[in-house]
């Protein structure tokens, strides 16, 4: 019986594979006459196409997807306020480019809510600003489940809003983001300029299962959070953030893990590191070197909480682990009970700090309360002056690093590892980006 399943199986795919076509569009108008199947690709030509309000329907298969695509990658310009909506299963789009325009209030790329296994990859959305900077809404809008954003540039956003957001719903929606470049984005002087945010304060205690990882971060100065976290059980990893401003900050919501991440500040001024809020998180095997920030954005800073929370506040640290992280140079390594004031004073409790390493010549602990009692184990400070007083757990000790032709300090001991964005290809294949 099995056998038969899986040879009818077998025939339907070939069947959706004979009766695949190929449409050639120079419209939106066009894509929305389009009854689409399993297989179908829909090309636009090549082009600007302005003003168009794309609409991307259909359900393909996990074999069979249905492609959106540009006659060349990168030569569809799509301009003045044209928008792309993505409605149903397994939907590829790819190699397109937003630029010169910007929309009117829509996001500019959405995934709608019933949207699943969707993908945007080869794609790149490039000073496509409101003039007026308070205009707020997303260039990406992630929805539905199990999407991907990948291999994708995005660069000059000045206004307000997330440059891309996940939103929560009842059931967890693990998507994916990587391999993604996010270019300079100015300081918004306000909330609202986060580069990403998966989920909300008031949906920060569900589930999302989100991966954001491989993905470059240069110069994402927005606002305090270059990555707002305000969910739960989401993984961050290898991606490098260089000379932001804005720190990656588990904001709201528990569980999370934060690891494999490059923070290079290039003694910017203001440049921060991992901020954190909650509960259960995981930081680990992290990389800062030459950052600047101090308090809130100081390489790794533990926060206060505030009593009595409610969800839009700063909820007390529990059962963080912090491990096997290496600072270098940072003007501030690990700010313990940072925003502490009157009112938000709850120390944070259970929280280990295990086999990191700290070089500086600056003072390698700040306690902004005293109260707060961290577990140290097996921690190694060098280049602190030797009247420094460790707390057990924390020696003075040589680590033998020494620095690779990427000027990153490596143990001596191991075998040389290079930097992702030195293996792996980031942002789309048409545009040549230099790292």
């Amino acid at each position: 019986m099995r056998a038969l399943v899986l040879i009818s199986i077998f025939i339907l795919s070939i069947n959706s594979n004979l009766t695949a076509k190929d449409y050639k569009i120079k419209s939106a108008n066009e894509l929305s006459a389009l009854v689409l199947s399993p297989g179908d690709k829909v090309i636009l030509l090549e082009g600007e196409w302005k003003d168009q309000q794309l609409v991307f329907k259909g359900s393909g298969t996990e074999k069979a997807p249905i492609i959106l695509t540009a006659e060349k990658p990168g030569k569809v310009k799509l301009s003045g306020n044209s928008t792309l909506r993505i409605d149903g299963a397994w939907l590829r789009v790819e190699g397109l480019l937003f630029t010169d325009g910007y929309s009117l209030k829509d996001d500019v790329i959405l995934f709608t809510p019933t949207s699943s296994y969707c993908r945007l990859t080869n794609t790149a959305i490039i000073d496509y600003s409101n003039p007026d900077n308070k205009v707020d809404y997303r260039w990406v809008s992630l929805n539905g489940d199990h999407n991907r954003v990948d291999h994708c540039y995005f660069k000059g956003k000045m206004h307000q809003g997330v440059t891309l957001v996940v939103w929560l719903s009842e059931k967890p929606n693990y998507h994916q983001i990587d391999h993604n470049y996010f270019g300079p984005r100015p300081e918004l002087g306000r909330n609202g300029g986060e580069t990403i945010r998966i989920g909300t304060s008031t949906w920060s205690f569900h589930d999302s299962f989100t991966i954001v990882e491989n993905n470059i971060f240069e110069r994402c100065d927005g606002e305090l959070e270059a990555i707002s976290n305000k969910s739960c059980k989401n993984t961050i990893r290898n991606n490098l953030f260089y000379e932001c401003k804005a720190t990656l900050t588990l904001r709201h919501g528990n569980g999370s893990e934060v690891y494999g991440n490059y923070f290079l500040g290039n003694k910017k001024p203001g440049t921060g590191g991992i901020r954190i809020i909650g509960e259960n998180h995981k930081v680990h095997h992290n990389y800062m070197q030459d950052l600047t920030g101090t308090s809130v954005s100081a390489a790794i800073s533990v926060m206060a909480g505030l009593p009595n929370p409610v969800l839009t506040s700063h909820w007390q640290v529990k059962n963080a682990s912090i491990s096997d992280n290496v600072i270098i140079n940072c003007k501030e390594s690990f700010a313990i009970g940072a925003g502490y004031n009157p009112q938000r004073y709850l120390p944070a409790e259970n929280t280990s700090f295990t086999n990191n390493v700290i070089v500086t010549k600056n003072e390698p602990l700040k306690w902004y309360d005293e109260k707060v009692n961290i577990s140290f184990r097996d921690n190694l400070v060098w280049e602190a002056a030797t009247s420094t007083k460790l707390p057990e757990g924390v020696e003075l000790k040589d680590p033998k690093l020494k620095k690779d032709a990427n000027g990153i300090y490596q143990f001596a001991d191991k075998k040389e590892a290079k930097p992702f964005w030195k293996t792996e290809k980031i942002g789309p294949q048409w545009l040549d980006l230099k790292i």
